[in-house]
């Protein structure tokens, strides 16, 4: 009797000896999961980075500063918010992210993952990348002050200067670094569109007029385009001098690029006139520009979208180049605009600023 009872007591306790070795493959199989998804995996995560309204302040040098001040202007009153958008980066060669959470951030509409190679090249250092970096985010700002003061009727001195020639190129052992292209085939070129412009014009059948200046004597050669995938190229890089009439500083650390450039813009305009230019309501946008007003694509765009409704806006001003990729992935509430030029954004803000209804002005979904 005891021996029965104690029989059935041991195999009510104990899991049959033939579980074990599968509880056994279970935990190892669970151990090997997670130490793969902790593993570095070759990608780059791209998610909303911090938002700056061009109206209000930043860090500088550990305090808050205006973000832009015109010190010998009149400055007029600002309400609501003209933002800029950031996207920060998750990931580096040397801190790359393991692969569970890439994973989870393919699913997720906030983020997306690149392949580390497309965002950190092996022959470029992150130094190079940052310096580059820093030196496209102050092009853009000088670019942005030009163009707003452009807009609002001012006339100053603007330079398409040579900053680099292709060997081998038609240009190359004709201009050199530093000379100031003035005009091709007889039109004057202020900024760096207008010098694409003519140079598509010309076409690559026949030689272009390049008026030029060089260490202050001016210069004509005659320079014929090459074919470089259907674009005529000269064979040149090319910067902008200007010459601004007044300071205008825009302080901004820590953040890196050209897509700044048109709420570097608007923002300029918006403390230089009065009224309200965003009627006092809270408006995200982002593009590059240049001194003509012409607004360019950008990065990470859905990033943008989602970093501009967690910071409150209604309104977003997006390049109409990148409409492509904010088809389908608009936040609940936000409104997004398509804008190819500093003026159609001033329609928007006209719009916006009078309560007029918006719903004829562009937008992605019908450029799409």
């Amino acid at each position: 009797m005891s021996l029965f009872t104690d029989a059935a007591a041991d195999d009510g306790a104990r899991p049959p000896r033939r579980a074990r070795p599968g509880w056994i493959l279970l935990g190892i199989a669970l151990v090997a999961v997670i130490v793969l998804g902790l593993m570095p995996a070759p990608y780059v995560i791209d998610l909303p980075g911090p938002v700056y309204n061009t109206l209000g302040t930043a860090e500088h040098d550990g305090k808050q500063v205006p973000l832009i001040s015109i010190p010998d202007e009149k400055i007029y009153d600002t309400k609501g918010s003209l933002n800029l958008l950031t996207v920060s980066q998750k990931g580096n060669r040397e801190q790359q992210p393991g692969w569970f959470e890439v994973a989870t951030s393919w699913f997720d509409p906030t983020r997306a993952v690149l392949p580390i190679d497309s965002v950190f090249p092996e022959d470029v250092s992150d130094e190079q990348i940052q310096k580059q970096s820093q030196a496209m985010m102050v092009d853009s700002q000088q670019d942005a002050i030009a163009a707003a003061l452009v807009e609002l009727g001012y006339d100053f001195p603007r330079e398409v200067t040579v900053a680099g020639l292709t060997e081998g190129s038609p240009a190359d052992g004709v201009l050199e670094e530093g000379d100031v292209i003035t005009a091709l085939n007889g039109t004057a070129v202020h900024d760096t569109q207008a010098l694409r412009d003519a140079v598509a014009e010309n076409g690559t059948d026949k030689p272009a007029t390049v008026d030029y200046e060089r260490d202050g004597t001016a210069a004509t050669a005659q320079i014929t385009p090459i074919d470089s995938g259907g674009t005529p190229l000269l064979g040149v890089g090319v910067r902008m001098n200007y010459e601004f009439p007044f300071q205008v500083d825009i302080q901004l650390d820590n953040v890196g690029g050209p897509s700044a450039g048109q709420m570097f813009a608007l923002g300029i305009i918006d403390k230089l006139t009065p009224g309200l230019l965003n009627g006092g309501e809270d408006v995200a946008g982002t593009g590059t520009i240049d001194s003509a007003g012409n607004i360019g694509a950008i990065g990470g765009i859905r990033q943008k979208l989602y970093g501009a409704k967690d910071a409150g806006a209604d309104w977003f001003l997006a390049p109409a180049s990148n409409c492509n990729e904010v088809v389908g992935h608009v936040p609940d509430g936000l409104t997004v605009f398509s804008v190819t030029t500093l003026d159609d954004s001033m329609k928007v803000l006209d719009a916006i600023a009078n309560g007029d209804d918006t719903s004829g002005l562009p937008s992605c979904a019908a450029a799409s």
